[in-house]
């Protein structure tokens, strides 16, 4: 084994271009929220069909077997799906949307009623319900708006936290090794 590759800290140079190459994503879905949810539709969408390409393969080459039409019809839908998704990428934001919507509803409901239920950190349980409570409200009153951004500021949430995140590991490796390895 390559003895560079073994050393604590070796590649931080490369931690460090990963973490900056992510900021700089969550950074341009932050500015082109849109664009962003469209693309991350997009990519959806093409997972979604190789996923079902695949299922349709399986079942068709695994004759005999119980789950045949099971794999071609999960399959097909995948792939009907996964089509919808890169064509009309507004729809996969639409619907994914809506899932965040009932995912914030149930899930400020249930704190609410949990906390009801609790002695311990209730006010904190009360502020989570009411806060999930009204991002659900957010969505639904800017709708459908928040359907074409939603999905685009989470991929820059995400992108930004994950950057900052191999920024700052890549700094404290930084102090053991050298750059690239």
């Amino acid at each position: 084994m390559n003895d560079t590759l073994s050393r604590p800290g070796t590649g931080w140079g490369w931690m460090m271009a990963y973490g900056i190459v992510s900021l700089i994503a969550g950074l341009a879905a932050f500015a082109w929220p849109i664009d962003a949810t469209f693309a991350l539709a997009i990519v959806i969408g093409v997972a979604f069909l190789a996923a079902g390409v695949f299922s349709v393969a399986a079942g068709l080459l695994a004759r005999g077997s119980e789950g045949t039409g099971y794999a071609i019809l999960f399959g097909i839908l995948s792939a009907i799906v996964g089509l919808i998704m890169i064509f009309e990428p507004a729809t996969g934001a639409i619907s994914f949307t809506m899932l965040v919507f009932v995912w914030l509803v149930v899930r400020g409901a249930l704190e609410l009623s949990w906390a009801f239920r609790v002695r311990r950190r209730r006010g904190w349980l009360i502020a989570l319900g009411v806060i999930n409570l009204l991002l659900a409200a957010y969505i639904i009153a800017t709708f459908p708006l928040t359907a074409l951004t939603l999905p685009g500021f989470l991929l820059g949430i995400s992108f930004v936290f994950a950057g900052v995140d191999a920024m700052v590991a890549a700094a404290m490796f930084r102090r053991v090794s050298s750059p690239f390895g």
